[in-house]
């Protein structure tokens, strides 16, 4: 596909506004690459990486595609825009404030989260430390992950996950393989909640909204970016465990929602928010439920017998497509999920 004629390829648009966060965290020849790509592209980006000595690529909806200096997509690799190592440091300084090593506890984690919500992925040489990864030197790669916020797209799941009787909503996890739209769907589920719906008998509720790593409300200087609603807390950047109880002593939700819950304290921050009689709506990496309930902090919530409802997205041609939703209790009965939707 051509590009589109010098002056016209880019003109702004609120789908493809993401450009106006990350422009300024990308070093100067890729910066000017990426407004260039024809905006039918730009409105499908996913994603951008910058891979030292190796073709600048752009992950769409449909998969990746390599890049040359005009912004042209080239079937040949090696006709693409070829990233530098110089490229690769340049895009990280920009990202830290050039202070890199400032971000050390983000760094260790294989990313840092910019304005607008959207992560940037990094890959290189890990340093340890008593057999823990301390940080990452030798930068060979950067991902930036594009956040997107899609008014409307949690529509689908909510009759499935609201008690219209009780004008609350069910316990509910969400969960998906990486790039299905989890977070996207969690903040609009949010926005929803909290803003109510008539029409399903759902009155606005309190929600107290963990967003550790800044990509559901994309705080800037504490203020959320995202339409989260308007009766959500949110506290950004603080780790899920220790935010889900500051919430529930502090703020007195009626929900509470994070994402990418895994670990054994996340579990049992939750318990806690369970048994105060707070609603819950979170996210969990993994293919289908039986993968799940392999890993022994989750199978103790499955145990529990306290979520209600798990909804499962997929990606078809596009992320955050619902393949069903879940009555947890046919599944404790009968070892198989009923789907109700």
């Amino acid at each position: 596909m051509a590009a589109a004629p010098p002056g016209k390829a880019y003109q702004y648009r609120p789908e493809i506004g993401f450009i106006n966060d990350v422009g300024p965290v990308l070093p100067l020849k890729i910066r000017k690459i990426i407004p260039s790509v024809h905006s039918d592209l730009l409105v499908r980006l996913e994603e951008i990486r910058l891979r030292a000595l190796r073709p600048l690529a752009l992950g769409l909806d449909t998969g990746d595609v390599f890049i040359n200096e005009a912004g042209t997509v080239v079937e040949d690799p090696e006709k693409a825009y070829l990233v530098s190592r110089d490229d690769v440091e340049r895009c990280l300084g920009l990202v830290s404030g050039s202070s890199i090593y400032a971000l050390e506890e983000e760094i260790k984690n294989g990313f840092i989260t910019i304005p607008g919500g959207h992560r940037v992925g990094i890959a290189g040489k890990t340093v340890l430390e008593s057999g823990r990864v301390r940080t990452l030197k030798y930068f060979s790669g950067v991902n930036i992950r594009i956040s997107r916020e899609v008014i409307g797209c949690a529509r689908p799941l909510l009759p499935g996950i609201i008690d219209s009787e009780g004008g609350t909503i069910r316990h509910t996890m969400i969960f998906s393989p990486p790039r299905c739209g989890k977070t996207t769907v969690l903040r609009d589920a949010v926005r929803m909640i909290s803003d109510g719906i008539p029409e399903l008998g759902l009155p606005g509720r309190a929600v107290g909204l963990v967003d550790e790593r800044s990509e559901i409300a994309g705080c800037y200087c504490g203020i959320p970016q995202r339409n989260v609603g308007l009766r959500t807390d949110v506290l950004d950047g603080c780790p899920k465990a220790e935010g889900m109880t500051m919430l529930l002593r502090s703020m007195g939700p009626s929900v509470i929602a994070t994402d990418e819950i895994g670990g054994h304290e996340d579990v049992r921050a939750l318990e806690e928010v369970l048994n105060a009689g707070v609603r819950v709506i979170f996210t969990v990496h993994g293919s289908s439920l039986e993968e799940l309930a392999a890993r022994p902090a989750l199978n103790y919530l499955f145990r529990l017998g306290v979520v209600e409802c798990f909804v499962q997205l997929g990606r078809d041609k596009r992320a955050g497509v619902v393949k069903g939703i879940f009555d947890s209790k046919k599944f404790l009965k009968a070892g198989a999920f009923q789907c109700l939707s």
